[in-house]
């Protein structure tokens, strides 16, 4: 288990440290492939129901295609993380600049004086956010637990879907007993689905 554990941390590491030598018009433009991947895939433009993230540092930047979403009618589901339970909670964005708030782990996040708590299965697609991926689906997030907890909750109808640029597809992920796997990943090369 500790040594999974490494692995993972180590796998973490050698990403930003391949993310870092990329330049940032480097990294928009691969940040924009992904989005237009993602913005003419079937599932997605179909999905009227859409849990988003906000990106921290080694994620795909996640707010143009919040953005792009509202320009495309979606409703716009967000995370609020409560870090005493590490639990998810879903909530409605209407507006990006006056919803949000600094959450407890210092990225924004749904402000819930502001914002309605919204069904987990009402989900009609899941973006979850991760670090690095293999071709099974295969997940490293930052190690908090909290999508591992939350994804067997979605509805087995609602398509986990992660996008990542193609440097943060790996060979296998060391995975554990209770890593969940997404679906489907949408790099800025290509849309790989789960073997």
């Amino acid at each position: 288990m500790e040594e999974i554990r490494e692995k993972k941390q180590e796998v973490r590491n050698n990403i930003a440290a391949t993310l870092e030598k990329l330049s940032d018009k480097e990294i928009a433009k691969k940040t924009k492939q992904i989005e237009d991947n993602l913005f003419e895939f079937a599932n997605f433009l179909e999905a009227k129901i859409v849990l988003l993230y906000i990106n921290k540092k080694s994620e795909v930047a996640s707010r143009n295609i919040i953005k792009r979403c509202f320009d495309f009618n979606k409703i716009v589901i967000l995370p609020a993380f409560n870090i005493k339970t590490y639990e998810i909670k879903l909530m409605k964005v209407d507006d990006l600049d006056n919803d949000l708030i600094t959450g407890p782990r210092g990225i924004l996040e749904p402000d819930i004086n502001r914002c309605k708590i919204v069904p987990v299965d009402r989900v009609d697609l899941a973006l979850i956010p991760g670090i690095a991926f293999d071709e099974k689906g295969g997940r490293i997030g930052s190690g908090e637990g909290y999508y591992d907890r939350f994804i067997p909750k979605l509805s087995i109808t609602t398509r986990k879907v992660a996008i990542a640029l193609e440097c943060q597809i790996i060979q296998q992920v060391p995975v554990e007993s209770h890593d969940i796997h997404v679906d489907i990943i949408i790099t800025d090369e290509r849309i790989i689905y789960k073997i």
